[in-house]
Parts: structure tokens; C-alpha cells; sequence
């Protein structure tokens, strides 16, 4: 796909320092794109970073207000900050529920906002929520994850109808086991991807039929598709990123 559509273009990234939005910001950066990158915490100070905690609204139209008077107006909205409490819904805390919403929905929810409210007026821009497969197919014991994205979801949908008019697109990706800190947190040992590849029948679990987990520049492609005018009669759409594992449902 030709990239040079994205040099000089201002794009926002959340859950920026690692995995699959750090794999997006890397891609945008090469694209020609200014970006810049949104987390909570980064590892190693690099430019054009804002440490940020999503779940706060002050905080990220604080953020949003200092990229657009440093970079200028922005163009390209990803959101791919996301947290994983696994455990099953009846042993799920108050915090961990609360918590996972805060960043997972909420976030979405408040940095999509802040964003879009700027892109309204101007009339121009493409927003993409990283979301998961989780969100459309039940998962044992990932369920405020699950419920969480699938919230999320929606929330883009429904602010992708409200700003079709302006001609602001909105789309989804969603990604199934892509090999990022987050998917190793559930391993205890390299074997363990095998076993995700082949699914499991006691967790209700279909393999993966493509054979391989993915990499976060998979998911990154596609995301840079949505963005780009190739997409540019796609909105409200969902995209899976995960080699067949939910069948599409």
C-alpha cells in the first residue's frame, strides 16, 4: 500500500509504548506520519511522548489540547490502550471490573471524544479503535475484558454514525492472539502458543486456522489501510485480525 498519503499528517496513538499501538506508532513514523504517542508509562523517554492515563478525562483533553499546539490539528485517531484482568466473572473484583472499563471503555470513550470534538468542525479525519475478537465471541475467563471491548466497540459505531456527515470515518479492528506482552502474560511457557494455535475444547476454544499467532505489525497493517484513502468509503466497519480463530462471527 502507498504511504505517502500520511507524510506531513498529524496522528494520535494511545497504548503507545509497546505491543500492537507501539508497532502502529512505528509504522505511521515511517509512513512519513508526526505522531504522537499516548501511555500511562513509557520505558524509555523518546520524543513526542505523553505520558497520560486514558480513564482521565482532564488529563486527556489536557493531552489532546498540547499535541494539536505543538503538531497541529490532528488528522489520524488510534486508540490502542487496553488492560487484561483475567479470572472468571463470579471471582472478578469491584477493582479489577472498574478498572478494566476506566481504560478499555472509557478511555476509548474519552480520548475518542476529545478528538473527535475537534475533527467535527474541520470536517476531515479517520479514527480506529483496536479492539478483539473477544468482543463478539464469549471467552473463559476473560469475561470484563470481553464485555469491555464490546463496549468499546459500540461506542465507536455509534460516534462513527454521528460523524458521517462530516465525512470523519470511524472503523474497528479487532485483533485475536497477537504476540505482544499482554497475550505472554497468559503464557508460562513457549509451548503455550501451540497450544492457543490449536485451540482448546474445555475452554470452548477453536484453534487458530491459519496456524500462527499474530505480529503486531499485522495488526498495525491493517490499521494503516483503515486510515489511508484506500478506506475511503469504509465506516462503522469491524475488522477481525486473527487468522480465522472466531470464524468470522
Amino acid at each position: 500500500m502507498e504511504t505517502s498519503e500520511f507524510r506531513g499528517k498529524v496522528a494520535v496513538i494511545t497504548g503507545a509504548a509497546r505491543g500492537i499501538g507501539n508497532a502502529i506508532a512505528d509504522a505511521l513514523k515511517q509512513a512519513g506520519a508526526t505522531v504522537a504517542s499516548l501511555d500511562i508509562a513509557f520505558a524509555c523517554p523518546g520524543e513526542n511522548q505523553f505520558v497520560v492515563d486514558v480513564a482521565d478525562s482532564t488529563a486527556v483533553n489536557k493531552t489532546i489540547s498540547d499535541v494539536e499546539n505543538q503538531f497541529g490539528e490532528i488528522d489520524f485517531l488510534i486508540n490502542a490502550a487496553g488492560i487484561l484482568r483475567m479470572g472468571s466473572l463470579l471471582e472478578c473484583s469491584d477493582e479489577d471490573w472498574q478498572r478494566t472499563f476506566a481504560v478499555n471503555t472509557t478511555g476509548a470513550f474519552n480520548v475518542c471524544r476529545a478528538v473527535g470534538r475537534r475533527m467535527l468542525p474541520r470536517k476531515r479525519g479517520s479514527i480506529v479503535v483496536v479492539s478483539s475478537n473477544a468482543a463478539s465471541v464469549p471467552r473463559m475467563g476473560m469475561g470484563a475484558y470481553a464485555a469491555s471491548k464490546a463496549a468499546a466497540s459500540q461506542m465507536l459505531k455509534c460516534l462513527g454514525l454521528e460523524l458521517a456527515q462530516a465525512n470523519i470515518r470511524c472503523n474497528i479492528v479487532a485483533p485475536g492472539s497477537t504476540d505482544t506482552d499482554m497475550q505472554r502474560q497468559l503464557w508460562n511457557d513457549a509451548s503455550d502458543a501451540e497450544k492457543v494455535i490449536a485451540g482448546s475444547l474445555a475452554q470452548y476454544r477453536l484453534g487458530i486456522p491459519l496456524k500462527r499467532i499474530a505480529s503486531p505489525n499485522n495488526i498495525a497493517s491493517v490499521v494503516l489501510f483503515l486510515l489511508s484513502s484506500h478506506a475511503a468509503h469504509i465506516t462503522l466497519e469491524s475488522i477481525l485480525v486473527d487468522g480465522g480463530a472466531t470464524l468470522g462471527c
